[in-house]
């Protein structure tokens, strides 16, 4: 079933999506010390739904800073 997706035009954008979402949520994850977000978030594959719940609903606020803080 996969072996479909991979050749559709969409495969390379959700890839791309998701990995963005997904590197800065690990990254805001593991820079608070959030060791349970960390493993769920590396594990669960969401293409991109709970990293963007996290960034924006779970991960400490600091200010009005980037995303990469």
């Amino acid at each position: 079933m996969w072996q479909y997706f991979v050749g559709s035009p969409f495969f390379l954008p959700v890839l791309l999506w998701t990995l963005a979402w997904k590197g800065i949520a690990l990254w805001k994850s593991a820079r608070s010390g959030e060791k349970w977000w960390f493993v769920a978030l590396f594990v669960i594959n969401t293409i991109g739904i709970l990293e963007i719940v996290y960034i924006f609903g779970f991960a400490k606020k600091k200010g009005l800073k980037n995303l990469m803080d």
